[in-house]
């Protein structure tokens, strides 16, 4: 984590940019200033040579004078040799005791030095002399007169300690430089990615929606042009996730409120958006594919729905199924979505037809309906009533047994018309609800003793079942009790002898839930769309055997669907043939307690 650091980035890449500087500098500088003392000290050796050159030209006749002289001339740290023939070789006193004294011969023996002796030429050398001892440098220049010359020369090491000291002076000036350079390198870094520290915290506070975040502006150049960018796109991000969070909310609104049944699906075949109406196939389908009985299992895909979605993802078109489902009749459309060039899923559109095929079946079918109802009542009434006119029945036991018919049918036409002005009533709105507090057990326990009778009489198990934490419910018990009484008298009619019809009161989290379990014949499927609508009868196809059963009318499903919509609830169906059908319906607690 160390080495990822830019101010460390920035420090190394520094100080190793001016440490290699120095480095190539520090060697011309010492190549250079040796080069320099050896040459200094060859000039300066070359003009005490010259000088002992002109003592020795003046003094020639005073040979202890010369050589005084000479001394004098000559550094301390250097020695000089006079050589006027090849045995008279004059060395002045020397108080540098490390230099040594060297003899004719070894001036002769030389090549170089001896050319000063034979030709009057200038010669700078530097000799090594024997094993142990260091190197001398030697400088000689001819007598201007007399035949010889002048050797002048140093011990090498008084050059390396100049040396030495130059080069610790480089050295002290490049530790230094280098120890400026990290303080500057290290104040530059961190000048430099403060404010690079303060964006990514901001960056990190962004990820995490925190978009007020704003970066501190201390500077105008390319770093707080940058901290001004980075406050423009924290002001232009909260703008576009505000829009996009007001559009998927909109969406979501638009979804919820569509009559249409809404499913989008992922390349996968995986559900990612569904709306209310669409969850409402899903549950049909559902119930279509488990039983009454035994409703277990995991959630699965409609086939229509997965093949019509596998020929949208290969095909790459839009695809359109009908289907019939718990006899509603759906038509589905189905479309790919698009990634830039690539399917990545589709959107599926299921739009309930039933109601408009419902509402075509009862325009054609309300009059005949109506006229069915009543044809048999009024020609009863008619025929009857000509028997008496006409004097057919003779005793009096015959007229009254004839008038107590017309009586129970003019009752039926007067029940008949009562109802469809109950429930023209209750649709326009008119109902007026007495809602009250109803201990539910108690109400519940007498409606089940009404029917007792009517269920053994027919050898049907009426059971009863309420969840525990019920206490007090509010609701108009006339017209519950209506609703329970039409549920209850067509489960019992239509169970078969040892079956069991069950009633069942649960409480949901919002709502308290009724349901009318019966195992008897069941409802054909195209017929539950309809068992709600006037005049439908479910046992229009069978004769009844018990005269005991009065005749119905075919409103009182209508009638109970109108009484649990005026409570704001909602009552469904469910059923199979031959094996049952069960009605729930829905009553929230908050509308019932107004």
């Amino acid at each position: 984590m160390f080495w990822r650091s830019v101010v460390v980035k920035l420090w190394f890449t520094i100080l190793f940019l001016v440490c290699f500087v120095l480095f190539i500098l520090t060697v011309l500088l010492l190549e250079f200033f040796q080069n320099y003392h050896i040459l200094e000290a060859e000039r300066h050796l070359l003009q005490t040579a010259d000088k002992i050159s002109d003592v020795v030209d003046r003094y020639e006749d005073d040979e202890e004078l010369m050589l005084s002289t000479t001394a004098l001339v000559k550094d301390s740290a250097s020695r000089a040799v006079i050589v006027r023939g090849s045995e008279d070789l004059l060395v002045p006193e020397n108080d540098s005791s490390s230099l040594p004294e060297l003899s004719y011969s070894w001036f002769e023996r030389d090549e170089e030095l001896s050319a000063v002796l034979e030709e009057g030429a200038d010669v700078k050398k530097v000799a090594n002399l024997t094993s142990g001892e260091n190197g001398i440098m030697v400088v000689g220049t001819p007598l201007n007169h007399n035949s010889g010359a002048v050797f002048v020369y140093q011990s090498l090491d008084t050059i390396e300690e100049t040396s030495e000291q130059t080069t610790k002076i480089i050295f002290l000036g490049a530790g230094i430089a280098i120890v400026l350079t990290t303080i500057f390198a290290f104040f530059l870094s961190t000048r430099i990615t403060a404010p690079l520290i303060k964006m990514r915290e901001g960056a990190l506070e962004l990820a995490k929606g925190e978009f007020n975040t704003k970066i501190p502006i201390r500077t105008h150049d390319e770093i707080g042009e940058l901290a001004m960018a980075f406050n423009r796109m924290g002001r232009e991000l909260k703008f576009h996730i505000n829009a996009l969070n007001q559009e998927k909310e909109q969406l979501s609104g638009i979804l919820s409120s569509m009559a249409d049944g809404v499913i989008t699906f992922n390349r996968q075949g995986d559900v990612l958006i569904s709306n209310p109406p669409a969850q409402h196939y899903l549950e049909a389908y559902e119930f279509e594919r488990y039983s009454v009985s035994s409703q277990s299992g995991r959630p699965a895909l409609p086939e229509p729905l997965e093949e019509l979605f596998n020929s949208v993802i290969h095909d790459e078109k839009e695809s359109m199924v009908e289907m019939t489902l718990q006899g509603r009749s759906w038509v589905i459309i189905m479309t790919p979505l698009y990634d830039r060039e690539q399917v990545r899923g589709a959107v599926a559109v299921l739009r309930d037809m039933t109601e408009e095929r419902r509402l075509n079946k009862l325009r054609k079918d309300f009059i005949a309906n109506v006229s069915h109802e009543l044809r048999t009542p009024i020609s009863m009434l008619q025929g009857y009533s000509e028997a008496i006119v006409d004097d057919i029945a003779e005793s009096k036991e015959d007229k009254n047994e004839l008038a107590q018919i017309i009586h129970d049918e003019s009752l039926r036409i007067g029940r008949l018309v009562n109802e469809l002005l109950d429930l023209a009533r209750m649709e326009a709105g008119h109902i007026q609800l007495s809602t009250e507090p109803v201990e539910i057990q108690s109400f519940m326990n007498k409606i089940i003793r009404k029917f007792s009778g009517i269920a053994n009489e027919k050898e049907v198990d009426l059971e009863l079942r309420i969840d525990s934490g019920f206490d007090l419910l509010h609701f108009d018990p006339d017209r519950i009790e209506q609703v329970f009484t039409n549920l209850i008298d067509n489960a019992i009619r239509h169970s078969n002898q040892g079956s069991a019809v069950k009633v069942i009161i649960e409480k949901g989290q919002k709502e308290w839930v009724a349901s009318v379990k019966d195992s008897g014949f069941g409802i054909k499927e195209e017929d539950l769309p309809f068992v709600f609508e006037r005049f439908y009868k479910a046992d229009k196809s069978r004769k009844r055997e018990n005269k005991n059963y009065k005749k119905g009318t075919g409103l009182g499903l209508a009638i109970a669907k109108n009484i649990v919509e005026a409570h704001e609830g909602s009552i469904s169906v469910h059923s199979k043939l031959q094996e049952g059908t069960t009605f729930t319906f829905k009553i929230p607690f908050a509308s019932t307690e107004k």
